[in-house]
């Protein structure tokens, strides 16, 4: 009878939980970028790591969608696998969003894909209309039986851990039973957004960051805070007042992908950028890149892989970056909306080089002024407008109150 060696077999798997995955899987993030629908696209996340990003989300999957349709081509058009870029190296640490209401077919999805990323997210926050036809987002969110069974069907049966995504209640207690029930349905991560499932678009409002905190007293699971990221200055101020574990940021990213990119950053001081130019770009303790310089970057990431973007992820993410200039020049921005076809990427390329050229030019003519200086108050909200030619942050005025909304 042959006896195996101990010292030759193998460990039996461990799946790490909670602390030990968010320590020794992904690193300890602070700074984490969301899942955003057709805009955190693989060139997205490669440039948001280059400014400071320690953890991105893939933009959210239909589960059912994906689940029903086994053809590699089209699962190719919501997680590449076949190019082995999406998940590969240097797209990691990686959480996958999906979102769903049938835990069949949101097993098949993940287990699809669970050998390309660090974690599976259960989308429970999107607030969208499509959310309501669909039956999924923040609209199951009355449905806490429906929920545990998805969050632990993937608990129970995933190689890697699952996290969940979602918005508050009015009630402080009731949001806190809530993320206590997703702890222990095996949510390993979760993601507090700090506005309830009415708050969105011209009625966005605020994020409340005391449920968060209440969220993050009461679970033992790491948690990240959504809500209210628009500066540097936001970030420490929101971790310092949720205790969360890390901040996430959606809509305040996407016009600032320099966002989590501090003064001394190594990702930005390694663009070899000198130190006067650093100055000009600095403002608070926040770095603010040229718009242009940034979409050009990104431009370039798109053309490096064999990834497919979306041309209306690259467009989207145009028109953000450069929204400060685009109400100025206002035929760029009518080009820049009228691009089509194969070659669409070289005419985006063509548009923004121009662009560059009229904001090196403006930033010339400002020569001897500091940011501070130049640094306006927009008259309908009272927030201080950086000059033109910087990435910066949007800011919605809501309708009912001056008030803005500082993040989607």
């Amino acid at each position: 009878m042959c006896v195996a060696d101990p010292a030759t077999e193998k460990a039996p798997f461990r799946k790490l939980s909670g602390h030990d995955f968010y320590r020794d899987v992904l690193g300890s993030p602070k700074y984490v970028v969301a899942p955003m629908v057709d805009q955190s696209e693989l060139a997205w996340r490669i440039l948001s790591r280059r400014y400071g990003a320690q953890l991105v989300y893939t933009p959210m999957i239909n589960a059912k969608i994906f689940a029903l349709n086994l053809s590699p081509k089209h699962r190719d058009k919501f997680f590449d696998i076949t190019h082995a870029e999406e998940g590969g190296p240097s797209d990691r640490p990686l959480i996958v969003q999906f979102c769903a209401n049938d835990p069949h077919q949101l097993l098949a999805s993940a287990q699809a894909i669970q050998d390309h990323c660090d974690a599976i997210d259960l989308n429970l926050g999107c607030p969208q209309e499509i959310a309501r036809s669909g039956h999924y987002g923040s609209f199951l969110q009355d449905e806490w039986d429906l929920i545990y069974k998805l969050v632990n069907t993937l608990h129970t049966h995933l190689k890697i851990p699952v996290t969940a995504k979602f918005r508050v209640f009015p009630s402080t207690e009731k949001t806190v039973s809530y993320a206590r029930m997703l702890e222990s349905a095996g949510a390993q991560i979760l993601t507090c957004h700090g506005r309830i499932r009415e708050q969105r678009g011209h009625n966005t409002g605020l994020a409340d960051w005391s449920k968060i905190r209440a969220v993050k007293e009461a679970v033992s699971v790491p948690v990240f805070a959504n809500g209210n990221i628009s500066f540097w200055e936001d970030v420490h101020k929101c971790l310092e007042e949720t205790g969360a574990d890390a901040v996430m940021s959606a809509e305040g990213q996407l016009y600032n992908p320099a966002l989590f990119a501090p003064v001394a950053s190594t990702a930005v001081d390694a663009s070899g950028m000198t130190t006067s130019a650093l100055v000009k770009r600095t403002y608070g303790e926040g770095i603010y890149m040229p718009h242009a310089e940034l979409a050009l970057e990104y431009l370039d990431i798109v053309k490096s892989l064999k990834t497919k973007t979306a041309l209306s992820a690259v467009k989207g993410h145009l028109f953000k970056l450069m929204r400060p200039a685009l109400s100025r020049e206002k035929d760029l921005r009518e080009r820049l909306g009228k691009i089509v076809g194969p070659d669409a990427v070289h005419q985006y390329i063509e548009i923004v080089e121009e662009m560059k050229k009229r904001m090196d030019r403006d930033e010339v003519e400002a020569t001897g002024k500091s940011i501070d200086e130049l640094v306006t108050i927009e008259p309908t909200t009272g927030l201080k407008l950086l000059p033109h030619w910087l990435a910066q942050p949007y800011f919605r005025p809501l309708t009912h109150l001056r008030q803005v909304d500082l993040e989607s």
